[in-house]
């Protein structure tokens, strides 16, 4: 995970890049995202941060989305996911509920990373292809859902 001093200073940065102000409504979004335990719909993060407004909170996700310092996960569920943009963080993938739309984190072994990082490379070449990242979704049933 990257230190909160990087994270803030990257973010910072973003904004910059974009004329975005770091108000305190895009403040507590962040924050947010940051406290909870992999991707959130907005609803949550709604529960999770009272001083947010719905219109001010999504109407902020979006600036952050086109900012680069969130990514919104749509999978088909009754609500978008959202986290902080894994340039920001570290490079992961999700676990994705079908019943009840719970979307996990999961970090794959380095080893593991590098052997899919290597096919993707081949048969993307094979197409004539440049590749510029990857990322993997596993969709079925949570442990409660089974």
């Amino acid at each position: 995970m990257v230190a909160t001093s990087e994270l803030e200073r990257a973010i910072k940065d973003r904004f910059a890049e974009h004329n975005l102000r770091y108000t305190a409504s895009r403040r507590a979004v962040i924050e947010g995202l940051k406290a909870a335990d992999g991707p959130i719909t907005l609803p949550r993060l709604l529960d999770s941060s009272p001083e947010l407004a719905q219109s001010s909170a999504y109407r902020n996700l979006g600036l952050l989305e086109e900012a680069g310092v969130v990514r919104r996960l749509v999978h088909g569920g009754q609500h978008a996911h959202f986290e902080l943009a894994e340039s920001l963080t570290e490079h992961h993938h999700h676990l994705i509920c079908e019943s009840c739309g719970l979307v996990r984190d999961v970090t794959l072994e380095t080893e593991l990373e590098c052997t899919l990082d290597k096919a993707f490379d081949t048969l993307a070449e094979a197409e004539g292809f440049v590749t510029t990242h990857h990322t993997v979704d596993l969709f079925g049933l949570c442990s409660t859902c089974r």
